[in-house]
């Protein structure tokens, strides 16, 4: 999704004002930021592995991988600090920084949503995102990542058009007390892609023999050795 063409370069671009750069937290790519758990965690667990366990973990799970190292982390630009009360109907949020970091959307807006009784609010970002022409970027918790005092809302917007600041809709979502927010937290993944590529249409129907076949081969293949079975690393050996 995000390899481009060499001889047709594809950029996201990430624009500050010029008093910023150098101030607020910068983005990242997702794979660069792997959260402290996952890098110490072994892919055998050895004190796990024996005859009838072979001890893998999570780091041998390239769709969990995957979507943590896809695209960029957008983090919050400076410390905030989040006072959650009343069994979480009531969150005032403080900074130092000289710019707006969060405010509120009226409850109402949201009315019977899942996140009750926690009011709707939003963090302020003060990076501006350009993709080229065609390019989008879906907007989203940062994927398979330990839980922060707050969920971000997803969102799609068409960056290649809408060069304003992105704000980002969140519920707060630890018990009551005062949480701190360091600059730089990841408040969500982006993910460019080119809306041609996703307007596909859907076939629903029961599998071929040939494709009932091939799922059982790639079932097969991924629990014959130690990790995630991809035909395209088969081919390539």
């Amino acid at each position: 999704m995000l390899s481009f063409l060499k001889k047709d370069p594809r950029v996201i671009q990430f624009v500050c004002h010029p008093e910023d750069d150098g101030v607020i937290a910068r983005p990242l790519p997702a794979k660069s930021v792997l959260p402290d758990w996952f890098r110490r965690l072994p892919a055998v667990d050895k004190g796990h592995q024996s005859a009838i366990n072979n001890g893998l973990t999570v780091k041998r799970c390239m769709p969990f991988l995957d979507a943590m190292t896809t695209g960029w982390i957008l983090p919050i630009a400076a410390t905030v600090r989040l006072d959650i009360k009343d069994d979480g109907r009531s969150v005032e949020a403080g900074w130092e920084f000289d710019r707006v970091m969060v405010s509120n959307h009226g409850a109402h807006q949201v009315a019977g949503n899942p996140k009750e009784p926690s009011p709707p609010c939003k963090f302020h970002n003060y990076w501006s995102i350009r993709t080229p022409p065609g390019w989008s970027c879906l907007f989203l918790p940062p994927l398979n990542r330990p839980g922060q005092p707050f969920e971000c809302v997803a969102g799609i917007v068409d960056t290649d058009s809408y060069s304003a600041h992105i704000h980002f809709p969140f519920f707060a979502t630890a018990p009551d007390g005062l949480h701190v927010v360091e600059k730089g937290t990841p408040l969500v993944q982006v993910i460019p892609f080119r809306r041609a590529d996703a307007a596909v249409t859907a076939e629903i129907r029961a599998e071929t023999r040939a494709e009932a076949v091939e799922r059982e081969t790639v079932h097969r293949n991924t629990i014959a050795a130690e990790g995630w079975y991809r035909k395209s690393a088969r081919a390539a050996r």
